[in-house]
C-alpha cells in the first residue's frame, strides 16, 4: 500500500523556525518533521511514498530525495496552487493513485502502531477512515483542531467551528480514489479543505472512523505544539524495564546528553562504544587501589552507566534501532561489567595481598551480574505487561549494579559492596527462576484444564 503525504504549504505559524525552508523541514530531536512521518510508515510497512510539494519544494526533494537512504521509494507530485486549500493538495495525486492508499499530513507525528491496524481494515465500495481521538490528551491544542461529530461507525460532521463534537481529527486516512470524487464537488462548491470533502463523503454515509484510543499523535503546527512534541518524545523514551537509578537519575541526564548527539552524526553503535571505553577507565582506576582513583573508577562507573542509555535513546530519535545494535550494545555492556569488577577486586587485593578472599566474593559478583543480565531476557518476555502496568516495581539490573559501586567507591568499601552485589544478584536470579518456574506450572496446568478426553 502506498502513502500520500501533504507537504505543499508554508506553515506561517512557524516563520520563526522555518526562515528559509519549507515547514515539513522543520527539525525536532535530530530529524525534520516529514522524515519522521516516512519513518514512521515505514515502520507500518510502508514502503511506497507520493508525497505533494509546493512551497520551497525543491527543498523538500533535495532532502528526501527518491528514499533510498530510507529504504524506501519517493515520488513527487507538483503542486503550483499551494496556497489554495490541502483539499486541492490531495487531489492533484488523482491520477498517481487508483488504488486505496493512506493519507498523511507531514506534520503530524504519531505512533506507527496507528497505521499498523489502519492498513487492516477491510473497506467497502467507495469508503474511506478517518483516524479519529475521542479522549485527547493535553498536548492536544482543542481550540485549534478540527472537530468530528462520529455516531455508530460513520462520521456524520466535521469542522474546526463545530461546536457539537465527541471526537478530534488526527490527520491520518485510509483512502479510495473516491476521495478524490469528494473533493472536486466539495471545491466547485467553493471549499477547498480537506475537511469539506470529508463532509461530502460523509453526507454519503462512505466515511468511518478509527478511534486510536491511547495511540500517540499530535499536530506540529505552533510553537506550543513544536515543544509539547519534543518533550513526549523524549518523555516516550523511558522503557518499562527501567530499573528505579535509570528511570529517576540516568534516564534524566541522558536524555540530555542524547539532545545534543541528535545534533551530530554520531551512531547509536558509536555511543556504545563511547560507554564501553568509560567502563574500561573505570575499571583501570579501579586497578589503581588508593582511595582517590576508586573514587574517580566508581564515579566513572556511574558515567558509563548514563551513556549507556544514549544509544539506545539516539536509535530510537532516528529510527536507527537494529537487533546487530541491540546485541552489540549488550555485549560491550558484559565486558565492561567484568573489567570493572576484575578492577575492583585487583586494586582491592594489591593493597590487602594477605586477604585473598576478595577473589572469591568478586568472582561471586562477577557471576551474580552475567547471570542477572541473562535472566532479564526471559524474565521481560513473561512479565512485560505486568512491568507496563507497573505491578512490578522494582528491578534489579545494570542501573543499580553500577549504582551500588560508585557508592561502594565513594564510601570506599570495595570489600563490602562486593560482597552485597554478589548477594543481591544472585538471589534475584534464583528468584527469577522461581517466578518463571511456577509460571510454567500455571500455564501447563491451564493447557491440561483445556484438553478434552
Amino acid at each position: 500500500m502506498k502513502a500520500l503525504i501533504i507537504a505543499a504549504g508554508k506553515g506561517d505559524r512557524l516563520n520563526h523556525l522555518t526562515k528559509d525552508k519549507p515547514k515539513p523541514l522543520i527539525k525536532i530531536l535530530g530529524l525534520s518533521l516529514i522524515e519522521r512521518v516516512v519513518l514512521t510508515a515505514k515502520q507500518a510497512g510502508i514502503n511506497e511514498f507520493l508525497v505533494v510539494v509546493g512551497y520551497l519544494g525543491d527543498k523538500i526533494k533535495e532532502k528526501l530525495k527518491d528514499g533510498e537512504r530510507y529504504g524506501v521509494k519517493i515520488n513527487y507530485i507538483e503542486n503550483n496552487e499551494w496556497q489554495r486549500g490541502n483539499g486541492v493538495s490531495v487531489l492533484k495525486a488523482k491520477k498517481s493513485l487508483k488504488e486505496n492508499f493512506i493519507l498523511l499530513m507531514s506534520d503530524h507525528i504519531f505512533k506507527a502502531k496507528i497505521l499498523h491496524h489502519l492498513k487492516q481494515i477491510k473497506l467497502e465500495d467507495g469508503e474511506c477512515v478517518l483516524c479519529v481521538d475521542k479522549t485527547p490528551k493535553e498536548h492536544i491544542d482543542l481550540e485549534d483542531a478540527t472537530k468530528v461529530k462520529v455516531e455508530n461507525d460513520k462520521i456524520v460532521e466535521i469542522s474546526k467551528k463545530l461546536k457539537d463534537y465527541n471526537s478530534i481529527d488526527c490527520g491520518i486516512f485510509l483512502c479510495t480514489p473516491s476521495i478524490f470524487e469528494a473533493l472536486e464537488e466539495s471545491i466547485r462548491e467553493g471549499e477547498e479543505t480537506l475537511s469539506a470533502g470529508i463532509r461530502v463523503l460523509a453526507k454519503k454515509g462512505k466515511i468511518k472512523y478509527f478511534n486510536i484510543k491511547d495511540s500517540f499523535w499530535i499536530d506540529v503546527d505552533t510553537d506550543f505544539g513544536f515543544k509539547e512534541a519534543e518533550e513526549i518524545l523524549c518523555n516516550r523514551l523511558t522503557k518499562p524495564t527501567d530499573g528505579p537509578i535509570a528511570k529517576f537519575l540516568n534516564r534524566p541526564i541522558s536524555i540530555r546528553i542524547s539532545k545534543l548527539l541528535l545534533k551530530t552524526k554520531i551512531k547509536p553503535n558509536t555511543i556504545s562504544f563511547a560507554s564501553f571505553i568509560i567502563g574500561i577507565l573505570s575499571a583501570f582506576f579501579f586497578c589503581l587501589g588508593n582511595y582517590l582513583s576508586i573514587v574517580i573508577g566508581g564515579l566513572l562507573a556511574q558515567v558509563s552507566s548514563i551513556v549507556d542509555g544514549c544509544d539506545g535513546e539516539v536509535a530510537r530519535l532516528k529510527f536507527q534501532q537494529s537487533n546487530y545494535g541491540g546485541w552489540f550494545d549488550t555485549v560491550l555492556d558484559r565486558y565492561a561489567d567484568a573489567l570493572i569488577i576484575f578492577g575492583m577486586v585487583y586494586g582491592y587485593w594489591s593493597l590487602h595481598q594477605n586477604i585473598i578472599i576478595i577473589w572469591i566474593f568478586g568472582f561471586i559478583a562477577l557471576v551474580g551480574s552475567f547471570m542477572n543480565s541473562y535472566t532479564a531476557g526471559m524474565y521481560h518476555l513473561f512479565f512485560g505487561k505486568e512491568m507496563k502496568t507497573k505491578r512490578l516495581k522494582i528491578r534489579i539490573g545494570r542501573d543499580i549494579r553500577l549504582f551500588l559501586i560508585m557508592a561502594g567507591a565513594l564510601s570506599n568499601q570495595i570489600f563490602y559492596t562486593l560482597i552485597i552485589l554478589g548477594i543481591l544478584t544472585n538471589i534475584e536470579s534464583i528468584r527469577r527462576l522461581y517466578v518463571l518456574r511456577n509460571k510454567q506450572i500455571s500455564d501447563d496446568s491451564k493447557t491440561l484444564k483445556g484438553v478434552r478426553c
